[in-house]
């Protein structure tokens, strides 16, 4: 079984009985944050798709506390001072870190260093896609085909990212099993509830599930 947990806005927790790993854990300045560092007690691996602020987030001070690692593009991780363990992969294909298996792919964003990504990533033989921040693309099709992700969590709040409608398109796209929308009532400018992204999936991809999580809920697979 593979336990998925928005903990708000980007970030995510997913663990199986024998790893746990955390996806831009954008904690502890985060007013939607359903998780404190201080209560995290174990994590194999923490993924970070780019180095904005709301996604790079805690993610050293996690490592550090948990001896977890961080798996980013070399830019990020090779910007880190801190003394953890990094690993960093590039876009292109699939990297094999024994019980945990990543791909980088394409994300349509800005960043500061390297370039801005989404992740691919298969655990417990589970495969889901985080988005990262991103517009649409047409290539996220792609990604849907040669990776088959069961999930997919995508920005759904605007502004920054996609908001309702390219989502909705993306999940056309990429053709998961289930949906879930992220990046959304973080902030102001976003919107504040994922109700037009749930309307328009049922009219651009009425056969998949989307699944809607207040922070600290989860889903399992």
């Amino acid at each position: 079984m593979v336990k998925i947990r928005w903990l708000g806005h980007s970030a995510f927790e997913i663990s199986t009985s024998k790893i746990t790993v955390y996806v831009d854990p954008f904690l502890s300045d985060n007013p939607k944050a359903a998780l404190k560092v201080d209560e995290i007690k174990k994590a194999d691996f923490i993924l970070v798709t780019h180095d904005h602020f709301d996604h790079m987030g805690d993610a050293v001070a996690i490592a550090k506390k948990t001896d977890a690692t961080l798996v980013a593009v070399p830019e990020v991780a090779s910007s880190i001072s801190e003394n953890i363990k990094t690993v960093a992969p590039n876009i292109g294909a699939m990297v094999n870190l024994n019980s945990l298996k990543v791909a980088f792919v394409p994300a349509f964003h800005t960043s500061s260093k390297g370039a801005p990504v989404g992740v691919v990533f298969t655990v417990d033989g589970k495969t889901i896609y985080h988005a990262g921040d991103t517009g649409l693309f047409g290539d996220m099709k792609l990604i849907g085909e040669v990776y088959s992700p069961e999930v997919a969590l995508l920005p759904v709040g605007g502004y920054y990212t996609m908001g309702p409608r390219e989502a909705a398109i993306a999940v056309s796209l990429i053709k998961p099993k289930v949906a879930i929308p992220m990046h959304y009532g973080t902030f102001p400018v976003l919107e504040q509830t994922p109700e037009k992204f749930v309307e328009e999936v049922k009219k651009t991809a009425p056969t998949v599930k989307v699944v809607v999580l207040n922070p600290g809920e989860s889903y399992e697979l």
